[in-house]
C-alpha cells in the first residue's frame, strides 16, 4: 500500500556542477526536494521505488545499486541509486533516476531498499496507473519518488517555445498534486502533454494508479518555471 510519495522535477540542472554559474537559481528547487523527500523518510516505508521518464534504453526496472552519471552533460559526476548490493548492473541510470539517485545521496537515503523504473513517455494512461496499482501491492507500506517536469513551453525562450496551452496545463497538474487529486492526474490528457513536451504525465499516472484508495493528502512545495519549464514539488502523506 502506498503511505507517502515525493513529486521533484528531474532536470540536470538541480545538480549544481551541471548548472555551474546558475546553480543559485535552483537553491529554492532543490529545498522543496529536501523537504518532499523528508516526507518520504517519515513515513517508514518498507520499499521505495523511484519513477522517472526515460527513453528506450533506459526503461524498465533498474536495481538497487545502479549506477548512473552527468558525463553527458559535461561534468564528471557520478551517482548510485541506493547502496551498493554487490550486484553487477551493466545499464545506466537514465538521467531522471539519475537526478533522483543525486537528491537521495545529498540527503542520505537510508530508510528502505530502492528499485528504480524507467517510463516510457508514450505509455498509455491506463498502463502507466495498472503499473501503479502494481507497485503498491508489493509490500505494506511503500513510498514513490515520483521524477518529471511539467509543460517545456512556458515561454518564448522555453526549450518548446510558448505555447498559450502550457499555462493552464501546468496549473491544473499543481493543483491535482496539491490537493492529491487521483482522479485528476489519471485522467490528464496524454497527447497535450506530449504536445507540450511534459515529461511527467506518465509518471504522475503511476502515482495516480499507486495512490488509489490510500487516502494521502497533498502539500505543494514548489511552482515555478525558470527557464520556460514547469518545475513542480510536492509531498504526499
Amino acid at each position: 500500500m502506498l503511505v507517502a510519495a515525493a513529486v521533484c522535477p528531474c532536470p540536470p540542472l538541480l545538480v549544481p556542477e551541471v548548472a555551474a554559474g546558475a546553480a543559485p537559481e535552483m537553491d529554492a528547487a532543490r529545498a522543496a526536494c529536501t523537504d518532499a523527500l523528508g516526507v518520504l523518510a517519515a513515513a517508514r516505508p518498507e520499499l521505495l521505488v523511484v519513477v522517472g521518464p526515460a527513453e528506450q534504453s533506459g526503461r524498465g526496472v533498474h536495481p538497487q545499486g545502479a549506477v548512473g552519471s552527468f558525463r553527458g552533460f559535461g561534468v564528471d559526476v557520478g551517482v548510485r541509486l541506493g547502496p551498493a548490493t554487490g550486484a553487477v548492473t551493466e545499464r545506466e541510470l537514465p538521467p531522471s533516476l539519475a537526478v533522483a539517485a543525486w537528491l537521495l545521496e545529498r540527503t542520505g537515503w537510508a530508510s528502505a531498499p530502492i528499485e528504480g523504473l524507467g517510463i516510457g513517455e508514450p505509455l498509455a494512461p491506463e498502463r502507466c496507473i495498472g503499473a501503479g496499482r502494481d507497485i503498491a501491492a508489493r509490500a505494506g507500506r511503500v513510498a514513490l519518488l515520483v521524477m518529471g517536469d511539467a509543460s517545456a513551453c512556458r515561454t518564448l525562450k522555453a526549450p518548446g517555445y510558448l505555447d498559450e496551452r502550457a499555462a493552464p496545463f501546468d496549473a491544473e497538474v499543481a493543483r491535482a498534486l496539491a490537493a492529491a487529486d487521483v482522479a485528476a492526474l489519471q485522467t490528464l490528457d496524454a497527447e497535450l502533454a506530449h504536445e507540450l513536451k511534459a515529461s511527467g504525465r506518465a509518471p504522475w499516472q503511476v502515482l495516480a494508479g499507486a495512490a488509489e484508495g490510500a487516502g494521502l493528502a497533498g502539500s505543494l512545495l514548489y511552482d515555478d518555471a525558470p527557464y520556460g519549464v514547469g518545475y513542480l514539488v510536492a509531498g504526499w502523506s
